[in-house]
């Protein structure tokens, strides 16, 4: 098995494998000058010497060259210096060619022969113009490399929804697949703004505890099914993986919660926690069906959204039919005399009629049922009917406290002059 020594990067990077060579006193942390496809840099040892399969080697072995001297890390540290000052002359020519691009940042190699600059961009730029005009005022050689968000994020850093430094920025060196499946295995909310981090994309914590909850939930049956459990048929209504029980709802509408031998029979179920679960059986009642208990009014549980009557509504339409009866609906009170007892003249009477209308059609309204529309009948005959009415009558006095007796008043819609209408005897009614 060949000897390898692990480098890493500016940054939080990955670690590769170079071949060690003479120099088999390296110790982690020291900086060294290695071989790499794109010409020699400066990288840092972040595994000692040890030995690995074949099958762990991707692609050529590139050799460490030398370690790095004082002063290659003092120029190092020169051009790390000119980076910030390099990315804002990047900047002002890409604003100036009117590329689709946004440059995130600089990186200079140890030696300052090459400049690197990394930029995002949703879709393909032609930037040979602009290479050429950052190679004349830099006099360096001049890369372009396209990187995706969650490098940018890596590279610019930022907190956390956990209010932590961000991991790609700290310790994570590779970027694991996150799916929407973990999230909702998880029971997470699907909200893009609760599940995205920094970089807009799915959280990678999200992956950190997905095999835990991928276990336990293995264990039990799904939410919904109906199984068969020691005390009876039972519906799944939850699971827990935290807790690592499942909920379970019996046809007479107790909950409890069981492990997952208690569930398979392999263990007693423990009596002691299904009499505290008694407490709480109501509100997973409710979540499983729409239930609701309605107590000290005796109706007992009900559907969700089924109407229930209760004393005060009940008395609502008889107190509407007792007012209809004696004229005053309208004003939907049951101490105030009739229309009949004070209705002299025909327009009087008219009025009544339409105050009882309207109490009906409001009284209609509120209590559910439509009602049919009396014919209006000759006005003479109306007008008839009231004076039998206020003759046969017994005159009553108003007591103390209690409202008089007076017409109805007309809308201002129906205001109009009328001429006095005639009983059966032909003869004009008293005002």
């Amino acid at each position: 098995m060949p000897l390898v020594c692990g480098i890493k990067f500016r940054g939080t990077g990955k670690v590769y494998f170079f071949a060690p060579g003479d120099l088999t006193d390296l110790r982690i942390d020291d900086h060294v000058i290695v071989e790499t496809a794109r010409g020699r840099e400066m990288g840092q040892v972040a595994a000692e010497i040890h030995e690995v399969d074949e099958a762990d080697i991707v692609g050529q072995l590139k050799p460490i060259v030398r370690r790095a001297t004082t002063s290659d890390l003092l120029d190092g540290q020169r051009y790390q210096r000119q980076e910030a000052e390099a990315v804002e002359k990047c900047k002002e020519q890409v604003e100036r060619f009117g590329l689709p691009m946004k440059v995130v940042s600089a990186e200079y190699s140890y030696d300052g022969s090459r400049l690197t600059f990394f930029f995002t961009s949703e879709q393909r730029v032609d930037f040979r113009e602009l290479v050429r005009e950052l190679a004349r005022i830099f006099r360096v050689r001049i890369e372009l490399r396209q990187i995706g968000v969650r490098d940018e994020a890596k590279s610019v850093g930022g907190i956390g929804k956990c209010g932590r430094p961000i991991c790609c920025a700290t310790w994570l060196n590779d970027f694991c697949p996150v799916s929407i499946r973990m999230a909702k295995q998880q029971d997470l909310p699907l909200s893009p703004m609760e599940i995205s981090g920094l970089c807009g994309r799915l959280l990678c914590c999200l992956g950190y505890e997905n095999d835990y909850y991928q276990s336990v939930k293995g264990r039990f049956p799904k939410v919904g099914k109906v199984v068969a459990t020691p005390l009876g048929q039972a519906k799944v209504i939850g699971v827990s993986a935290l807790r690592e029980t499942v909920r379970l709802l019996f046809e007479d509408g107790s909950t409890t919660e069981l492990t997952a031998d208690e569930l398979a029979g392999r263990v007693p179920i423990r009596q002691g926690d299904a009499a505290e679960l008694d407490d709480a059986q109501t509100q997973a009642m409710e979540e499983a069906f729409g239930a609701d208990a309605d107590a000290g009014n005796g109706h007992g549980p009900r559907r969700a959204g089924e109407r229930v009557t209760t004393p005060a509504s009940s008395a609502a339409p008889a107190q509407g039919a007792e007012d209809a009866s004696t004229g005053s609906r309208g004003r939907g009170r049951s101490d105030r005399p009739s229309s009949a007892q004070g209705a002299g003249t025909g327009g009087t009477q008219c009025g009544g009629d339409q105050a009882s209308e309207q109490g009906a059609a409001s009284t209609g309204s509120t209590s559910g049922r439509s009602r049919r529309r009396r014919p209006r009948r000759p006005r003479g005959e109306r007008a008839a009917q009231g004076q039998q009415e206020a003759s046969a009558a017994p005159a009553q006095t108003p007591s103390e406290g209690e409202p008089s007796a007076q017409p109805s008043r007309r809308r201002p819609r129906r205001r109009r002059s009328r001429k006095p209408s005639t009983g059966q005897s032909g003869t004009p009614s008293e005002a």
